[in-house]
C-alpha cells in the first residue's frame, strides 16, 4: 500500500459525499487539516518529520494524528503496540505508521529527543577528518592503544576485528564507531552512543564525542 492510499480514499469519499472534484475536495482536506494544526497544543519536543511532510502522506497534522491516538485507549501501551494499531486503523504502511507513532511520542513526551522505543538513550555524533582508516582502525582495536584514547574509561571489544563497523562496551553503555572514507581522501567518523539511562547521559556523552573527535583530529596536523 502506498502512502497516499489512506488520504485518496478520504479524499474520494469526499468527492462522492459533496461532488466536489478530485482537486477541489484535495485542497478542502488539506485545508482543514491545517486549521487543526493551528489549535493549541503544547509540543513537549518536535518530531523528526515536519507538519506539511506528514500531512502530504498521511493526510493529517501531527495534531490530529495526537488527537485520534489521545483518542485511543490503548495510546499508552508502547510504542509497538501504538504503531500496530495505526497501520492497521488508518490503513497506511508500516514505514509511515512508525513515523507517525515516534512523531507522537515525541510531541506528547512519550518519547524524548534521543529516547529509544526500549526507554533508553542514544547519543549520536559526527566528523569529517584528515585521518587514516587503518590506523584508527589498529588503535581502536587494540586494547592497551584504546586505554590511551579513551584514558579514565573502561572499554571492551564487541564485534569482529574484521567488522565495518567498530562495537565497544564501555562502563556507560555501547559505542558504535564507523569509518567510511570520503572522495577527497578523507574520514568520515560515526560515533552511536547507545543504552544510556537517561537524557542527561546522552548530553554528557554528545559533548564528550564532540571533544573526543576535535582531539583526534588534530593528531593530523
Amino acid at each position: 500500500m502506498t502512502k497516499q492510499s489512506s488520504f485518496k480514499r478520504r479524499i474520494r469519499k469526499r468527492m462522492s459525499q459533496t461532488g466536489e472534484r478530485y482537486v477541489v475536495a484535495r485542497a478542502a482536506l488539506i485545508a482543514q487539516a491545517q486549521a487543526a494544526s493551528t489549535k493549541k497544543r503544547k509540543w513537549v519536543s518536535m518530531p523528526e518529520t515536519s507538519d506539511q511532510a506528514i500531512l502530504e502522506a498521511t493526510g493529517r497534522s501531527w495534531n490530529e494524528w495526537c488527537d485520534l491516538l489521545e483518542s485511543w485507549p490503548g495510546h499508552t501501551q508502547g510504542h509497538a503496540k501504538i504503531a500496530k494499531y495505526v497501520q492497521a486503523e488508518y490503513e497506511i504502511g508500516a514505514w509511515w505508521a512508525q513515523s507517525v507513532t515516534v512523531g507522537f511520542e515525541r510531541i506528547t513526551g512519550l518519547r524524548l529527543p534521543g529516547q529509544m522505543s526500549d526507554g533508553t538513550f542514544t547519543a549520536n555524533k559526527s566528523k569529517t577528518v584528515s585521518l587514516d582508516e587503518s590506523w584508527l582502525r589498529k588503535l581502536l582495536l587494540d586494547p592497551s592503544e584504546r586505554q590511551d584514547l579513551f584514558p579514565g574509561h573502561e572499554t571492551e571489544l564487541r564485534s569482529k576485528p574484521s567488522s565495518k563497523t567498530i562495537r565497544l562496551a564501555m562502563d556507560d553503555g555501547i559505542v558504535l564507531i564507523g569509518m567510511t572514507p570520503e572522495k577527497d581522501g578523507r574520514l568520515k567518523i560515526a560515533i552511536q552512543h547507545t543504552k544510556l539511562a537517561n537524557s542527561e547521559d546522552a548530553q554528557r556523552w554528545k559533548f564528550y564525542w564532540g571533544e573526543w573527535l576535535d582531539a583526534i583530529s588534530d593528531t593530523s596536523s
